[in-house]
């Protein structure tokens, strides 16, 4: 899951109208002896839909919040987030990409660059991280990074301050610092069609149900199974986090924080992180 996150966050897809489907995405409110007051709201970052996100739950929390807090402030900046990937992504002399991936999957690497027709030579000095995340682009066309609920939850709340966890720039060096071990684990997974995740409608049902078990299990599965990129990818992020939403509790902000449903998920989510350092975690929906 978190490999399609975090690929629609940061790269365009085509947009589509249709309907919007109801949704009822999980949602926590944060207390502390103080008087601190915030709010944890589980989104999703692609979605083949529009989807009817804003319950009278939601809504509420969002008029008493004071600051939006998502994992990049400037989500609606596509501009500017593609410049970033694409000043991180390239070193001269890469390796031809099909040495990059195991040759059991070779094949499958051929098959999707002639169904999109894409040159193999484009990725010449593309490092193997950003080949994972364009080559990922390319498979899942059919969800719309345009439809995703931080870009929603811009739009609603135009006159609502906006904080961020990370930003562009930080989001995708981690992935530029990791050992290229690690990338190229990304790519494969990307290419392998048993990899044991969920599809983007089954992320999307979980999503929208508020299920959070099923999302929780996707923090496991993939490349996620890997213990180094978990580390990197999801649990060092939100201790990080963690950190940072305190700060903003202690000092009198009242944040509504909505990041990836699989930071929340789980015993490594936020909300459980929160509610080990004392902090009143409680789930609204």
């Amino acid at each position: 899951m978190l490999r399609r996150v975090f690929i629609f966050a940061l790269l365009a897809a085509s947009a589509a109208c249709s309907q919007p489907q109801a949704a009822n995405p999980a949602l926590w409110e944060v207390t502390g002896a103080q008087g601190e007051h915030g709010w944890l709201f589980g989104t999703i970052h692609t979605l083949p839909k529009e989807a009817d996100w804003r319950s009278p739950t939601v809504s509420r929390a969002l008029d008493q919040a004071d600051v939006l807090v998502l994992e990049i402030a400037a989500i609606d900046d596509q501009a500017a987030m593609q410049s970033v990937f694409q000043s991180l992504a390239h070193t001269p002399n890469m390796p031809p990409l099909t040495e990059r991936v195991d040759p059991a999957l070779r094949p499958a690497l051929g098959k999707l660059l002639k169904d999109n027709h894409v040159d193999p030579a484009q990725f010449g000095d593309v490092e193997t991280w950003a080949a994972a995340l364009m080559l990922a682009g390319l498979d899942n066309k059919q969800s719309d990074s345009g439809n995703g609920i931080d870009r929603a939850l811009v739009q609603a709340m135009p006159g609502l301050p906006r904080a961020e966890l990370e930003g562009t720039q930080k989001q995708l060096s981690i992935f530029d610092h990791l050992p290229e071990v690690d990338q190229r684990v990304m790519l494969n997974s990307t290419l392998r069609e048993d990899s044991g995740e969920a599809t983007l409608d089954q992320l999307a049902a979980a999503w929208r149900k508020g299920d959070l078990e099923t999302i929780a299990r996707e923090t496991h599965t993939g490349m996620m199974a890997d213990p180094e990129i978990r580390k990197a990818l999801y649990t060092d992020r939100n201790a990080s986090w963690n950190n940072q939403i305190e700060a903003m509790l202690r000092a009198g902000k009242r944040p509504f924080i909505a990041v990836g449903t699989a930071h929340l998920a789980g015993a490594d989510g936020l909300p459980a992180i929160l509610a080990a350092h004392g902090w009143k975690v409680t789930r609204m929906q």
